[in-house]
């Protein structure tokens, strides 16, 4: 079983994040940001990891701690769960369309984080929440994971198609890249023999 779990506790905020990367897209989120929990649920349900997340953090203040932190604490669970990571396929890309929206996602589980971000929102918000925070989950997650990550929009409009299709499109590349592939599942998919740093 590929599952990971982590406990983040902070001045700020207080997460506990479980994942099972072979799971069925079952989720149980609770952030207190219903965007960011509309959002992570569509991360579990197109990637088909299960996922489980609790957060409280300094929500009076704003978004930003606990948003940062739950890509955090999702990140790390991730990485755990992927363990020596042998037998995955490592690179993985995907195009979501979403109504007039067209979003390009491309990563590496490499061990090597790297975020690229072209990603324009028109709005200042979606409902309650910062359009710029979203940017921060994306650098967060990258980072903790260990994922080189590539996020395009290439063209849209509306700001709840945008920022929807670039979770879709990071679920499915996830999905993809995580995969065991069956031609060689007992190696680690790098001429090193070992992912971090690696070519």
């Amino acid at each position: 079983m590929r599952e990971g779990s982590t406990k983040r506790t902070t001045k700020e905020t207080q997460i506990e994040v479980w994942l099972d990367l072979d799971g069925s897209g079952n989720y149980d989120v609770e952030t207190g940001i219903g965007f960011l929990d509309h959002m992570l649920e569509q991360l579990s349900r197109h990637s088909l990891m299960d996922l489980k997340v609790r957060a409280k953090g300094d929500l009076h203040i704003d978004y930003h701690h606990t948003t940062e932190d739950t890509g955090i604490a999702i990140g790390m669970a991730f990485n755990q769960a992927l363990g020596d990571m042998k037998g995955i396929r490592r690179y993985a890309s995907a195009m979501i369309p979403m109504d007039e929206t067209l979003t390009r996602v491309a990563l590496d589980v490499s061990n090597r984080p790297y975020l690229i971000w072209k990603v324009d929102f028109t709005r200042d918000k979606l409902g309650d929440m910062d359009t710029e925070l979203f940017k921060e989950w994306f650098q967060a997650f990258a980072q903790a994971a260990g994922i080189t990550l590539h996020v395009e929009t290439l063209y849209g409009e509306n700001n709840h198609h945008i920022i929807e299709s670039c979770y879709k499109a990071l679920a499915r590349s996830l999905r993809d890249a995580v995969e065991i592939d069956p031609r060689k599942s007992d190696a680690v998919p790098s001429t090193k023999g070992v992912l971090g740093g690696s070519l």
